[in-house]
């Protein structure tokens, strides 16, 4: 069965990929799948991955991005001969994408901050999130988990860079923190989570996610309101056991005539319908109607009267 992730993930992978997008959307997978390698004196870059959507992803954004195919190996993985791995190697022109893209500067070597012209632009923050996302994103699913989104990167900078990019433009109080081996930007408000999903263009997915928080939050609405019952309905019960104790007292010391008459008739009817709250009781005790901090004060002064014949 698909997590709610792969399915995130499945449909960003299905959107169209359009020229004045693909660049800015690549350059986050290279930047942080992309792996340089050096082949007979030649510069390679590699991008692996396990899901042949992405790979395929990558294939199409290399491709209309600057006009080149790379190669695109398929293999098994040894360990657990399970799931197939997916090579795409760009051979030709890495260099030149490569500075294209601001990830390499011939005499500064690796750049891993996120370009000015993407942190300064709605539409390419927009592509550059999506990319991230299908490199290094998770999301929990929302009827089962926690609400939480998270992209994982390898550099700091770059991790603050994608924090920056979501709340500049989007509004989105993402926030970061280190892990073990490289760093997290992350999202805990289902709305925030929502809003993430629709900007990078997973508009199905968004759907399902609102749908399910929806029902979530219905849900633990009722449990709430449930548990609250469930709660003055014990503290009802518990008072009321604590008014009969001291009535049955009162009869056992003294004799309930010899309470005034309003007493002895709240008294007897406590013990007559030991079920119903204090509301119920005001409404229907002999001498009533009356409020219910009138009945109240009664059953203070049988209390007090029980109190005394207990010392």
């Amino acid at each position: 069965m698909a997590s709610y992730a792969s399915d995130v993930k499945k449909e960003l992978t299905s959107l169209p990929v359009y020229p004045e997008h693909a660049k800015a959307e690549l350059a986050a997978f290279l930047r942080m799948n992309g792996v340089l390698n050096l082949h007979d004196h030649q510069f390679s870059l590699d991008i692996t991955t396990e899901n042949p959507a992405i790979a395929r992803r990558i294939f199409s954004l290399i491709k209309v991005a600057f006009k080149v195919e790379p190669l695109l190996i398929v293999s098994r993985k040894m360990k657990l001969k399970k799931n197939n791995q997916y090579l795409v190697r760009l051979q030709r022109k890495v260099n030149e994408i490569l500075e294209a893209l601001m990830i390499w500067d011939p005499e500064k070597g690796l750049i891993t901050r996120i370009p000015e012209r993407i942190m300064n632009s709605q539409e390419g923050a927009m592509s550059y999130l999506r990319g991230a996302f299908l490199a290094g994103g998770s999301v929990n699913n929302p009827e089962t988990s926690r609400y939480h989104l998270e992209i994982y990167s390898t550099y700091e900078d770059h991790n603050e860079d994608l924090a920056e990019l979501m709340n500049k433009h989007f509004h989105l109080n993402a926030k970061t923190t280190k892990r073990r081996r490289g760093y997290i930007v992350y999202l805990k408000e289902a709305e925030k989570i929502g809003d993430f999903l629709h900007i990078t263009g997973a508009l199905n997915a968004m759907l399902a996610f609102e749908d399910l928080r929806i029902m979530r939050d219905m849900r633990n609405s009722v449990n709430r309101l449930v548990n609250c019952d469930t709660a003055n309905l014990k503290k009802t019960a518990n008072a009321a056991a604590k008014q009969v104790e001291d009535i049955q007292l009162i009869e056992e010391k003294q004799g309930l005539d010899s309470l005034p008459e309003k007493l002895a008739g709240l008294a007897r009817f406590r013990l007559q319908h030991p079920e119903l709250s204090l509301k119920e009781v005001a409404e229907q005790v002999p001498d009533g109607p009356i409020s219910k901090s009138g009945v109240n004060h009664r059953f203070k002064k049988l209390k007090e009267i029980a109190e005394n014949l207990r010392e």
